[in-house]
């Protein structure tokens, strides 16, 4: 079983960045009551199960962590692979889903904060292999000139989604793969053991599924639309 050193201050920023992805998703699917419920019955679940010390029993074979990830991929392959799903995607707000990307900037500190206290591995930092800082940085950037002066068009907004996919991918992996699971690949001298706790099993649970979702979901958009 894997401990986490005493993290009271970023486990609360981390808990309200968390948050503030939560209503930027519901505000970019048009204040759905639905959306909200289920993303608030989610994260009460997982929490639940994190507090629980469930995620920490790491050397069980498929790991525990696919639970975190699984439904929430699993949900998003399944609207786009039916036509009510895919209409769902399209009706997303393109503005609010851009600018759902600047959470990525608190979480990056976080993650810096948790490698100072020894619970990720540097390369999950913007110290290392970890440069989804950027996607944060220029979120709200992007969100202004493309969305507020219409300064940036269509093609434009398209090369930072696929940039800031690839950059998220990145991240996702490297995090996998230095998780204490049969699985890990590397980072055994500081495995990720963060995510194994309350709140941050939020990151892969919540926050990353929604940043993945706003990514392919403009980017379906994008591709067909002259418009932005």
């Amino acid at each position: 079983m894997h401990t986490l050193p005493n993290t009271a201050l970023l486990s609360l920023v981390f808990g309200l960045t968390t948050g503030l992805a939560v209503w930027l998703f519901y505000l970019a699917a048009h204040r759905s009551g639905r959306t909200l419920l289920v993303l608030l019955a989610w994260l009460g679940l997982q929490g639940a199960v994190g507090l629980s010390g469930f995620y920490t029993i790491s050397n069980a074979l498929p790991p525990r962590l696919a639970l975190l990830l699984g439904p929430p991929l699993l949900l998003i392959a399944v609207l786009f692979a039916t036509a009510a799903g895919r209409r769902w995607f399209d009706g997303l707000r393109l503005e609010m889903l851009t600018l759902l990307h600047m959470v990525r900037f608190p979480v990056e500190l976080v993650l810096f904060g948790l490698y100072l206290h020894q619970a990720v591995p540097k390369l999950m930092t913007f110290e290392g292999r970890n440069w989804d800082i950027l996607a944060g940085l220029t979120a709200p950037v992007i969100y202004y000139f493309a969305f507020r002066q219409q300064q940036l068009g269509r093609r434009g907004l398209l090369l930072w989604n696929i940039l800031g996919l690839a950059s998220l991918l990145n991240i996702v992996v490297n995090a996998l793969l230095s998780a204490p699971t049969p699985l890990q690949r590397f980072a055994f001298e500081q495995p990720n053991v963060a995510i194994l706790h309350f709140p941050f099993v939020w990151l892969p649970g919540c926050v990353v599924p929604l940043v993945l979702l706003a990514h392919l979901a403009a980017i379906r958009q994008l591709l067909k639309s002259d418009n932005i």
